[in-house]
């Protein structure tokens, strides 16, 4: 049977009638009043932790855990017990109940601190971050609770899901449990005593938690003393703490503090302040600390903009989670990081424009792919990557070197997605690329013979245009850049076939089925031998590594040389064998399609170990080869 509630504005307190005198009136209130007092105190005392007049059992029993029916009695009492104390200030101040209400209050108070650093203490797996936020994105779908009678119903009759599991259940009812106790306390003017167990409680769970997750308490100055691999652990520890630590365990903690304190908007705020400012301040203060080390360097760009990312992603969670004006000084703090991180990063974007123009390594022996255009390419893939901190981070930064190019080779991208980021991106990575292109341009005018240089272009710029389409690139740049610049790599292999083999395709004559004497047709096959041979030589130690490109220019030299030679082979090798044939006609079209199938490999030798021509007759040591299949 529930505790009746007096008041002064009662029913039952204004019932008297206007002929009872004030003395009846009185006497009547002061015997309804210690009625009260008397029956909430015989509850309280039956749990009182320090006399004799509750069992041993009472004193050491969890009432909220193991009798759910004597806690909500319990609080009624405390409730009444307040009514009453209420009630004897107005009417009697100096009466004796009042001081006997008073013991009561303290000792209820003192059984429901033990009751609520046990609750607290005893349930934090209950309490886990992750169990909170599942029931928060629950509670947006459920009506509130009425407040009438609030921590009854949260104790009796706590909502669960159907679909809620049973930590999710015990959950509930523990968070009931907190709520109720703090209701009570705080109504009773204990709010004090109440929020300094909790959050004594609640900070320390904070604590153990970043522990856990890696998360340590670091100075600037210990941050500048690590060497790099120490700091990179740090980091990978902070990043794969961040997201759990803000949606998860800032998150959770938020929510549990405004259910238990939902009576009070400024302890609710206080106490998640206390609980959470000096975590989350230390929390937010490592990239900052990160993003001014001394050592920072180009390979390390990618784990500035991994620790920029991860807050920028999270940044309207932040702002909700700390929406408390006590609060300023984390978001301030987590702003700072970001600031401090993209002006770190664009230090580094600089440094690295500035270290391809100063680079001074020779060209690519050979004419392969030069070193600096992997390095420079696969950065760029990289980069690519965090378009959207990308974007955020260069702004407005301007394009800081001019090129030697004309303006028209500047190609600016358009991407090809409507929802791709800024075009500030894309137009910085073109002008890094097209940077890029200027020094391999230079480089290339070191090579003594023009037609390698052609050939070291082609391959450069291939393995660019390649690089682009297998990467996220490839939508920042757009089609249209890779349509230009592919026609620009046709460009350079076209330049480099008619510089490299116009002695061998000159060496025939523009009309092969024309009829001309025998020692003119020898004349034309001395010629294109010569030519042959040559070219031959020279670039058997040339390279084209993409097998694909590889097979293009081979396909493209054979309709070139190989179709023309085989007309002038046919009409003219009877009549001339008479004069000896194997000194005269030194390929056959098989062996000249050999040869040029061994080319581009930069090894110097066929698969069969000898490129020598006269070492033995062409018929002899090539038409053996099939189509090689070298590997690179």
């Amino acid at each position: 049977m529930r505790t009746r509630h007096f008041s002064p504005s009662s029913p039952l307190h204004s019932s008297t009638t206007s002929n009872d005198s004030p003395s009846r009136h009185t006497t009547f209130s002061q015997t309804l009043m210690e009625d009260t007092i008397n029956e909430a105190g015989a509850i309280i005392k039956k749990w009182d932790l320090d006399t004799s007049s509750s069992t041993s059992y009472n004193r050491v029993a969890n009432l909220f855990r193991d009798h759910r029916e004597e806690a909500l009695k319990f609080l009624d009492a405390v409730t009444n017990l307040q009514h009453g104390m209420h009630f004897v200030i107005k009417e009697c101040s100096s009466s004796e109940l009042l001081v006997q209400a008073q013991n009561l209050m303290q000792i209820a108070m003192k059984r429901l601190q033990k009751e609520m650093y046990t609750i607290l203490s005893g349930n934090r797996y209950f309490l886990d971050s992750e169990t909170l936020s599942t029931r928060s994105s629950r509670q947006s779908t459920r009506s509130s609770v009425s407040d009438e009678d609030e921590y009854d119903d949260e104790i009796t009759n706590t909502e669960v899901s159907p679909r809620a599991s049973e930590v999710e259940i015990v959950s509930e009812l523990v968070m009931a449990n907190l709520k109720a106790l703090a209701d009570c306390m705080i109504g009773a003017g204990y709010g004090k005593e109440c929020v300094k167990i909790y959050n004594l409680n609640r900070k320390s769970v904070i604590d153990e938690t970043l522990y856990y997750l890696g998360v340590e308490k670091l100075t600037s100055s210990q941050i500048q003393k690590m060497d790099w691999e120490m700091l990179e652990k740090k980091t990978k520890n902070w990043l794969g703490a961040v997201k759990i630590a803000v949606s998860t365990l800032f998150h959770g903690e938020k929510i549990l503090c405004d259910h238990v304190f939902s009576a009070s908007d400024a302890i609710r705020e206080t106490c998640f302040s206390e609980i959470v400012r000096e975590s989350a301040i230390t929390f937010f203060s490592f990239p900052e600390m990160v993003a001014k080390y001394k050592k920072l360097s180009l390979e390390k760009m990618f784990t500035v903009l991994d620790l920029y990312n991860s807050i920028s992603e999270l940044w309207d969670e932040i702002e909700l989670i700390f929406s408390f004006s006590s609060f300023e000084i984390v978001k301030s703090q987590a702003m700072a990081s970001l600031v401090k991180l993209g002006e770190a990063a664009r230090l580094m974007l600089s440094e690295f424009e500035s270290a391809i123009q100063k680079d001074t390594s020779k060209a690519k022996a050979g004419g392969g792919v030069h070193p600096l255009t992997r390095y420079v390419m696969n950065y760029l893939v990289f980069l690519g990557d965090y378009s959207g901190a990308f974007a955020e981070i260069i702004g407005d930064l301007p394009l800081s070197v001019q090129s030697p190019l004309p303006e028209s080779y500047f190609m600016s991208p358009i991407p090809d997605e409507d929802d791709s980021p800024s075009s500030a991106v894309s137009v910085r990575l073109a002008w890094l690329v097209l940077v890029l292109l200027c020094k391999l341009d230079g480089k290339a005018q070191l090579y003594k013979d023009v037609s390698l240089s052609y050939l070291f272009l082609a391959n450069n710029l291939n393995y660019v245009v390649s690089k682009v389409k297998k990467s996220n690139l490839k939508f920042l740049l757009g089609s249209d850049w890779l349509s230009k610049h592919e026609m620009k790599i046709r460009q350079y292999i076209s330049n480099y076939e008619r510089m490299g083999w116009n002695k061998v395709l000159t060496s025939l004559p523009e009309n092969s089925t024309a009829e001309m004497s025998s020692p003119e047709a020898r004349e034309w096959f001395f010629k294109f031998n010569s030519g042959f041979e040559e070219a031959y030589r020279v670039q058997s130690l040339w390279v084209i590594p993409d097998p694909k490109l590889r097979d293009e220019v081979k396909i493209s030299l054979s309709r070139k040389i190989v179709s023309g030679y085989r007309i002038f082979y046919e009409k003219y090798r009877e009549s001339l064998r008479s004069g000896g044939v194997k000194s005269v006609i030194r390929f056959a079209p098989d062996d000249l399609q050999n040869y040029l199938s061994d080319l581009f490999y930069g090894t110097g030798q066929s698969e069969q170990g000898t490129t020598a021509f006269g070492s033995a007759s062409p018929s002899e040591s090539i038409s053996t080869l099939s189509s090689p299949s070298h590997g690179r």
